[in-house]
């Protein structure tokens, strides 16, 4: 083992020794009762079951969706997939692959077998899953590779350790001419541009609800703060129209929160308000969805899509493309590093202040539906992976 890799390791065990009493209490909250004990105990997280084969790796819920179109090309070769949190292992579990926890870092020598090749999404760099795969064998690869604007001087800061890490990687896959050139800065030998391979996606509803008859918001992947900003929007958009609203919160751990705030906004202003999970209906004038998998199918019959994870910082963002699929007219925030190459091919957006959408409300009555114009030939990508 090289020196730094040593130093690294050990490293590694120190962290691990003092962040233990903060792991054991985070493992007690619902966020993560499966993934902390899974990553940093190994609880229920046997190694892969063979050695051979494609192993990917994505962070959480978005990365796990994205890798349907390129699974579909892949066809019958043995995969599997390692993730971190426990919606994006719940979103993997539906291929037909191994699915597994990643775990933390120290065990990695000893729990990772070799692949034939590892494919890493997005910006999960993490140095001893790559030095380890490329010492047993594998194939290193980064796809829809990315460094987001509110990172670049953080990874500059750090060049010298991300030059070694990427000295592991085969290729690089970035989303942009902007992440290429970061990559490169970084200290990447070989890298391409190919775009974000979300745009290949397939955008499908799973069910068909009937439309009620006036004008439907959802309120998309919000995030805390963000529903309180929407609901005082709506109440006064109420004054001028009699649209129904639908929230679709981002983390599941957050729906009774959710529905108490939204109880008090409607009792404020003499709204109705339902579960979803209750009626699978839209009858009241405020719906709370309070179950995974539903944002496609609403969407679907949507006229106006408020999108959240960006009208606050520090969240990024989330995908537009599926609003967009369906031809809801957009509004969003205009804090979202990590989806800003997809925004690009997204049009007819409004980008608000939180004190602006209601006004923005108001404006979707002249605008047209957001529609995409873009395509992703995945092809060359597959052909690399698979080795030929």
């Amino acid at each position: 083992m090289k020196p730094f890799t040593l130093l690294y390791s050990i490293l590694s065990v120190v962290l691990y020794i003092v962040a233990l009493p903060l792991l054991v209490y985070l493992s007690l909250k619902p966020k993560y009762k499966e993934s902390i004990p899974s990553r940093f105990f190994l609880l229920n997280n046997p190694r892969f079951k063979t050695t051979n084969g494609i192993w990917f790796h994505v962070c959480s819920f978005g990365e796990a969706g994205a890798l349907k179109p390129i699974l579909k090309l892949l066809g019958d070769t043995e995969i599997k997939i390692s993730t971190i949190s426990q919606t994006g292992f719940a979103a993997a579990k539906k291929y037909d692959a191994d699915v597994r926890y990643l775990p933390y870092e120290m065990f990695l020598p000893f729990w990772a077998k070799k692949q034939d090749v590892l494919v890493v999404l997005e910006a999960e760099f993490w140095y001893l899953l790559f030095t380890v795969l490329k010492a047993k064998g594998a194939r290193v690869i980064l796809l829809n590779a990315r460094i987001p604007d509110n990172s670049v001087k953080k990874y500059l800061q750090m060049a010298w350790f991300y030059k070694r890490l990427l000295a592991h990687v085969e290729i690089v896959y970035a989303q942009s001419d902007v992440d290429k050139n970061r990559f490169i800065a970084l200290g990447a030998r070989n890298v391409e541009v190919i775009g974000n391979i979300k745009l290949a996606g397939e955008i499908v509803k799973t069910k068909d609800y009937e439309k009620p008859e006036v004008e439907l918001i959802v309120a998309g992947s919000t995030h805390p703060t963000e529903e309180e900003m929407i609901l005082k929007s709506f109440v006064e958009y109420r004054k001028q129209s009699d649209a129904k609203l639908v929230v679709v919160p981002r983390h599941p751990e957050r729906f009774e929160d959710v529905y108490k705030l939204m109880q008090e906004y409607a009792d404020k202003a003499d709204l109705t308000l339902e579960k979803f999970s209750v009626s699978k209906k839209f009858d009241t004038d405020m719906v709370l969805v309070d179950s995974l998998g539903e944002l496609n199918n609403i969407y679907a019959i949507s006229d106006i899509a408020i999108l959240g994870g960006a009208f606050v910082e520090g969240i990024g963002g989330h995908n537009p493309l599926e609003p967009a699929k369906f031809g809801c007219k957009i509004i969003t925030g205009k804090h979202f590093p990590h989806q800003k190459e997809l925004f690009k091919y997204v049009h007819h957006v409004q980008y608000v202040e939180p004190s602006e959408i209601h006004k923005a409300l108001l404006t979707c009555r002249e605008l047209p539906e957001s529609m995409v114009e873009e395509e992703i030939n995945l092809g060359p990508v597959i052909k690399n992976i698979i080795g030929n």
